[in-house]
C-alpha cells in the first residue's frame, strides 16, 4: 500500500477526528447522567440524574442494534447506494463489525470490570503506538520523526489525564492488563481497517455493515431477550436511542470520514483528546475536580496533535471516491 495519505484536506480530517472524540466524550458524560442514581449524585448536579439500571454490556449491545436501525433508516432515505457491496466484501465487513466495533466495546468493558475506568482508558489509548508500528512496517505508511514523538506525547498526556502517573489511578491485574491490551489492539484494528478500505467503501457503507455484524454478535452473545428488554421501558429506550446517535452513529461516521483525509496514526492520536474533554465536561457539568496534572495532560495531547501534523505538508490529490 502506498502512502496515499496527506491529501489536500488535512484540516477537515482533524476536525472530524476531534468531532468523533468530542462525541465519544459527551456520550460518556451522558451515560454518567443517565445511569447514576439520585443517591449517588451530588448537590452540584444541574439536573437530577435518571438512575436507569442497565448492565454496561447490555447497553453496548442495545446501542449497537439501535444505531444500526437508525443508520439503515437514514440511508434508505438519503444514500441507498451505501448498501451496495459485492459478495467477496462480506468477510472484510464482518470482521470490521465484530472485531473492530463490537470487539472494542466488549474488551473495554471487560477491562473496566477487572480494573477501573482510568486503567481501561489508558490501555485502550495505547492504540496509536500499534497503528504507527503496523502502518509503517506492513502498510507502507511514511515514517517521520514527528510520528513517534506525537504518539508518545498523546499516550503520556492521556496517562496524566486519567491519573495514571502519581496517586492511585491505576488498578492492574494480569487479566485486566490482557483485556486492556486487547482493547488497544482492536481499536488499532478498527482504525487500520478503516484506512485500508477508505478507497473501496464509503464510510457509511462500512459503518452500516459494521454495525449490522456487530449487532449480530451482541444478539448471539447476550441473547435477543436481553437486548430487547431495554426497549420495554420508555425512559430507558429513549436514553439508549439518544446514545446510539450521540456516541455511535455520529462519532464512528466522523472517524471513518477522517481516515479519508489523514493517516490512521494521526487520527488515533487526535482521538486521545477524548479523556481530557470528558474531564472538562465532568468539571463543568458535575463539578468534579479538575487537577493541574489533568490540564497538563490535555496540553500534552494538544501538543501531540500539532506535532503529528508537522511532516508532509505538501499537497497531493485526495483519495478518489469509492465506486
Amino acid at each position: 500500500m502506498q502512502d496515499s495519505y496527506r491529501p489536500v484536506r488535512p484540516a477537515r480530517g482533524y476536525m472530524l477526528a476531534l468531532l468523533a472524540a468530542t462525541c465519544w466524550a459527551s456520550g460518556g458524560l451522558t451515560a454518567k447522567w443517565l445511569f447514576t442514581t439520585a443517591s449517588d449524585a451530588t448537590a452540584h448536579w444541574p439536573v437530577p440524574p435518571l438512575g436507569i439500571a442497565i448492565e454496561p454490556t447490555v447497553l453496548s449491545g442495545a446501542r449497537a442494534v439501535s444505531a444500526f436501525v437508525i443508520l439503515v433508516l437514514w440511508l434508505l432515505v438519503t444514500r441507498r447506494g451505501a448498501f451496495k457491496i459485492a459478495a467477496p466484501d462480506v468477510p472484510f465487513l464482518a470482521a470490521f463489525g465484530v472485531i473492530g466495533l463490537a470487539g472494542v466495546h466488549f474488551t473495554y468493558f471487560m477491562t473496566i470490570s477487572l480494573t477501573n475506568v482510568a486503567t481501561a482508558i489508558l490501555l485502550e489509548y495505547l492504540a496509536p503506538i500499534l497503528v504507527l508500528i503496523v502502518g509503517v512496517m506492513f502498510l507502507g505508511h511514511r515514517f517521520t520523526w514527528a510520528l513517534p514523538v506525537g504518539v508518545a506525547l498523546s499516550v503520556l498526556g492521556c496517562a496524566f489525564v486519567v491519573g495514571a502517573l502519581g496517586g492511585d489511578g491505576l488498578v492492574v491485574s494480569s487479566a485486566g492488563l490482557a483485556w486492556g491490551l486487547a482493547s488497544a489492539v482492536l481499536f488499532a484494528f478498527y482504525s487500520l481497517m478503516g484506512s485500508v478500505a477508505a478507497s473501496r467503501f464509503t464510510p457509511y457503507t462500512m459503518l452500516v455493515y459494521g454495525l449490522g455484524f456487530a449487532s449480530i454478535f451482541w444478539m448471539l452473545w447476550l441473547g435477543p431477550s436481553a437486548i430487547l428488554s431495554v426497549f420495554s421501558d420508555v425512559k430507558t429506550a429513549g436514553a439508549v436511542l439518544f446514545m446510539a446517535v450521540v456516541s455511535t452513529v455520529v462519532p464512528f461516521s466522523a472517524f471513518l470520514l477522517a481516515l479519508r483525509d489523514i493517516p490512521p496514526t494521526n487520527a488515533t492520536v487526535a482521538s486521545t483528546i477524548e479523556p481530557m474533554l470528558a474531564a472538562v465536561g465532568a468539571f463543568a457539568l458535575f463539578r468534579e475536580s479538575l487537577s493541574l496534572t489533568q490540564l497538563m495532560g490535555g496540553v500534552l495531547v494538544i501538543a501531540a496533535i500539532i506535532v503529528v501534523q508537522l511532516p508532509g505538508r505538501e499537497t497531493v490529490s485526495p483519495l478518489p471516491p469509492p465506486d
